[in-house]
């Protein structure tokens, strides 16, 4: 059972529901992880699967904390794609085995028996960045998630802007190229199609196929974009990998166009780049980034005030943003 000061710190359980796998941990008000667990989400076995794969993540998250349910006030949940936080349902996750209309609040709370409170997975991760990571301090903050996909956050005035239908921060189908390649989303040109893992993978494989060498080839040959990690990515650009050094220095170019549209756009303090790509890549995969971007800034007096830096969270971002989502909605 938890101690009278752990009780003091309404504990919650943040959960950060992904393609690949389901994180969770029991969180105090002032971030302290106090028990985590990790399992994979394996979405091709159904939904049903995955909700009880949740829950026992949520179990074993507790255990190691040597917990009960009872010992917690709620669960907060960030989850891909658009959301329903006031009925708390996943409209739409392609990385889910394609989930629409999927209850997962419900569904939770029915085998929780606790509060239930579910956002976008990328703004609980950029809440997580605002409240415990590199955007503390800060009032305005764009969060710039690059993994799969490309997601964001936005935080205007010390709060998550959600959008009058839940869908602000889809800055990952903000179009940076004319009729550049397609976007899973059915557009052409967007910064998920351009600067995406997948979008990566995408380029590296067309370019081997067309006769081009890299020390990637044999984990490009077949399969989807799981088959190249962000880790492998990492290892073969810092090798200077000549075709990896290229396909990244497009990356670096349309990130920087794209964060410049965003700041012309919003002028926050911060915008933070997160994921896992940019994660694997590191601090030295951000300079031509910012070069580009403050080149295309419309007001470029001081425009050093506009701080483009990395993520401090790594994989908490999410867990912990969920459970300031939890709390935030039990306060409110």
């Amino acid at each position: 059972m938890a101690k009278d000061n752990e009780k003091t710190n309404e504990l919650v359980v943040g959960v950060d529901l992904g393609g690949t796998k389901i994180l969770a941990a029991v969180i105090t008000a002032d971030g302290k992880i106090l028990g985590q667990a990790k399992r994979k989400t394996k979405p091709e076995a159904g939904t049903e699967s995955v909700i009880d794969r949740i829950v026992k993540t949520v179990d074993d998250a507790l255990g190691s904390a040597k917990l009960t349910r009872s010992d917690v006030r709620a669960v907060g949940i960030g989850a891909p794609g658009p959301i329903d936080p006031d009925t708390g349902t996943v409209l739409m996750a392609p990385n889910l085995n394609g989930w629409e209309n999927v209850a997962l609040a419900k569904m939770l709370r029915d085998q929780l028996d606790l509060p239930i409170f579910l956002d976008n997975d990328v703004n609980v991760g950029t809440l997580g960045e605002y409240v415990y990571g590199a955007g503390r301090g800060a009032s305005d903050v764009i969060g710039v998630f690059v993994g799969t996909g490309v997601g964001g956050g936005l935080i205007i005035g010390g709060q998550l802007r959600s959008g009058a239908r839940h869908a602000a921060g889809e800055i990952g189908h903000m179009i940076v190229l004319a009729d550049g390649p397609f976007c899973g989303c059915g557009n052409r040109g967007c910064i998920e199609a351009l600067a995406s893992r997948t979008a990566i993978v995408q380029s590296l494989r067309m370019a081997v196929l067309s006769g081009r060498k890299t020390v990637l080839a044999d984990a490009l040959a077949g399969g989807g974009v799981e088959r190249l990690s962000s880790g492998a990515l990492a290892q073969a650009w810092k090798a200077n990998d000549t075709l990896t050094v290229e396909v990244l220095s497009r990356v670096q170019h349309y990130l920087g166009l794209h964060i410049a549209s965003l700041v012309n756009f919003m002028d926050p303090e911060l915008i933070v780049l997160g994921g896992g790509v940019i994660e694997a890549l590191g601090e030295d995969f951000l300079p031509p980034i910012r070069r580009v971007a403050y080149q295309h800034f419309t007001q470029r007096r001081d425009a050093n005030r506009v701080k483009i830096v990395m993520s401090q969270l790594g994989d908490n971002a999410g867990i912990l943003g969920a459970a300031v989502t939890a709390r935030f909605h039990l306060n409110s």
